[in-house]
């Protein structure tokens, strides 16, 4: 009977440490890495919150209370053409052009600044009923995110809800969701903290790809909280993309081999499939 017992327990020993060992099988978006294009000069004071390119110049949206402002850049100087303060009151944050205005929100404040792309004058402004963090325009519709996994679609005429999308990677909720930036379709976001971008499905909210900035920060930044990787630009005529971070002395052109950055929207990713 001892014989019978041991042997048993010698086959589940062996069964157990099979299982341990077996490979998970697991749907998690693949990590690209990026190649460096191309290095721009950028203001290394700059709380970058915002960043949109838009007929050949920069427009940043740079946060902190007291210090925010809305600001024409010059890609290949770093210059500030044009520069608007905020109110000591408004922290500014995501940044998005739709239907010819610029649209800055704010953190805690419930407010959604318009402004003239041109000389960055005021349009107006409209309520935002979460915190604001980024901003970026699909399809007619002006794209926010809060921090949370959620995405949220509102109509920019009006900030009327359109409904919202919880975006996930593997079934699992990806939330701190920050700066956003529309690339071929799809949805770049940086997610406050991570070195990556997540590239999202917007009609699913699914993750398809994460993009590995992690050897872009500049070694003269410190390593903090703060200063993350944050701000992402992007220009559908040449497919050319930029990412930035907060106090960053330099704007990155970005490639991502196998990921579409022009063209049409559902090349190479459809449907929420892998690249």
């Amino acid at each position: 009977m001892s014989w019978i017992i041991k042997r048993l327990a010698l086959g589940g020993a062996a069964i157990l440490a099979f299982l341990i060992f077996l490979p998970v099988l697991s749907d998690a978006a693949p990590v690209l890495p990026v190649v460096v294009k191309a290095r721009l000069p950028h203001d290394p004071s700059a709380f970058t919150q915002g960043l949109l390119y838009s007929d050949g110049v920069f427009y940043e949206s740079t946060g902190l209370y007291g210090r925010s402002s809305l600001r024409r850049v010059d890609p290949a100087t770093g210059q500030v053409l044009a520069r608007r303060e905020l109110p000591r009151e408004l922290f500014g944050e995501g940044l998005a052009l739709s239907g010819g205005s610029l649209y800055q929100l704010t953190w805690r404040e419930g407010r959604v600044l318009l402004a003239d792309p041109s000389d960055l004058s005021s349009r107006g402004e409209l309520a935002l009923p979460t915190e604001g963090w980024g901003a970026c325009g699909l399809d007619g519709r002006l794209v926010v995110s809060d921090g949370s996994d959620q995405l949220f679609f509102y109509d920019p005429k009006t900030m009327a809800a359109l409904g919202s999308v919880a975006v996930t990677d593997d079934g699992r909720p990806v939330s701190r969701l920050n700066e956003l930036e529309t690339v071929a379709g799809r949805i770049w976001a940086n997610v406050w903290g991570d070195t990556r971008i997540a590239v999202i499905d917007p009609a699913t909210g699914q993750v398809a790809a994460w993009v590995d900035c992690s050897g872009l920060r500049p070694g003269t930044v410190a390593v903090d909280f703060e200063n993350v990787l944050n701000g992402i630009a992007h220009d559908p005529a040449t497919g050319r993309v930029w990412v930035t971070g907060k106090r960053w002395p330099e704007i990155n052109e970005i490639a991502v081999p196998g990921l579409p950055t022009g063209g049409s929207p559902l090349s190479g990713l459809g449907g929420g499939a892998k690249p």
